[in-house]
């Protein structure tokens, strides 16, 4: 099950005003003006049309690729071979198996998905196929004709569509699983995400903040790891789990990133994002030992990191603008200034009701910090320690 995640703004706001309260009385003397939530602007504007767009054109192409897998079921010999797939694996790359029309037509709708999404034509296939429920494989492999339908966008939707092999329409309970097998038409968040933090970074930097690509955590920015320290220190994730709660079958596994940000030592706002690809199911306790924070980037021993979620409609280079018009008015003062208000105000406000999902964000994190430390909207909690990466 996917980690579920807040929808109203207004109380994240408060809890976080509070909690930076708190960290500022603590840690830091923080300019007040530089905290402010910048005004409403045309871009944001821009943004939130743009983000509406790509989850229409994203979820019409799921759900015509679904009708198109369903009419193709009507193959005897092509059933079985999908089915045989879908056994065998949790994921299954149906344009690269399909052919003839049905390959055509998927081919389709991954390009439509891809540029929807502000991604290049080279990140490959996206859309994939897996059974909506492991409760659905013995009548699958005993034969059960299976229905296809395209994953839903909204965790609060009620009923779910699917096809059968005539092109029949049928309701679905969303939030029980039916007896009856189910292929679900879904994207492939996984290979999604990282095409689009790889995007996310290449437009930011284009938008004038500094950005390190996801691989790069564990090199040294800068000669601040000079040759005395003989390396550079980190933050290290040693454990990290996200809140259980009910949210429909027909979703998969949670695709998970973070965004670091803080003051470079240039003195810009930077925002460093970190795939969490391990991040699937709430309720689960990871051991990853991941770098989080590469404190050789950063100015201030201090930094903040706001948990998102990948749902299949973000456009990254939207997401890139928005946040850039934010941190973009914000300068160094002389002592650190929380940024996670300004990342979370960067998001239109239709953002909120699905994607990409907040799931949590955890203010003023200090090189010094060893322990387990809850988020802002108390939806998971992360262990971290400091981790020196030696040079050799």
């Amino acid at each position: 099950m996917r980690p579920r995640h807040p929808r109203r703004r207004g109380t994240l706001t408060a809890t976080a005003a509070t909690l930076v309260a708190l960290c500022a009385a603590q840690t830091l003397t923080a300019a007040p003006s530089a905290t402010a939530a910048p005004a409403p602007d045309p871009a944001a504007v821009s943004a939130a049309h743009s983000r509406s767009a790509t989850a229409t054109a994203v979820t019409r192409a799921q759900d015509r690729a679904a009708r198109a897998v369903a009419r193709s079921l009507g193959d005897t010999a092509w059933r079985t071979r999908l089915r045989s797939a879908a056994l065998k694996s949790a994921e299954v790359s149906v344009t690269d198996r399909a052919s003839g029309l049905l390959r055509s037509q998927l081919a389709a709708a991954d390009r439509e998905i891809a540029a929807a999404k502000g991604l290049d034509a080279k990140t490959g296939p996206l859309l994939r196929l897996r059974l909506g429920d492991r409760s659905m494989r013995a009548a699958l492999k005993a034969g059960t004709a299976p229905w296809v339908a395209a994953a839903v966008a909204d965790d609060d939707a009620g009923t779910v569509t699917a096809y059968d092999s005539q092109g029949r329409a049928h309701r679905l309970d969303a939030h029980k699983a039916p007896t009856r097998p189910v292929y679900v038409v879904d994207v492939d968040s996984s290979k999604a995400l990282a095409a689009g933090l790889d995007v996310l970074r290449e437009e930011l930097v284009k938008d004038g903040v500094p950005s390190s690509a996801p691989g790069t955590m564990n090199t040294p920015a800068t000669p601040k790891a000079t040759a005395a320290t003989a390396g550079f220190w980190t933050t290290k994730i040693t454990a990290v789990e996200l809140s259980d709660d009910e949210e429909p079958w027909i979703k998969g596994d949670a695709e998970i990133y973070t965004l670091v940000t803080g003051f470079g030592l240039d003195g810009k706002v930077r925002v460093d994002p970190v795939d969490m690809p391990y991040l699937d199911n709430d309720g689960t306790v990871y051991r990853p030992n991941q770098i989080l924070v590469n404190w050789s980037s950063y100015k201030y021993n201090l930094a903040d990191a706001v948990m998102m979620e990948e749902d299949g409609s973000t456009n990254y280079r939207d997401l890139a603008k928005a946040i850039a018009t934010a941190l973009l008015t914000i300068t160094d003062q002389g002592v650190y200034i929380p940024l996670v208000n300004a990342v979370l105000d960067a998001m239109p406000d239709d953002w909120w009701t699905d994607d990409p999902d907040y799931v949590d964000s955890w203010y003023t994190l200090a090189q010094s910090n060893n322990g387990t430390y809850y988020g802002a909207r108390g939806n998971g909690w992360m262990t971290v320690e400091p981790y020196s990466v030696e040079q050799f």
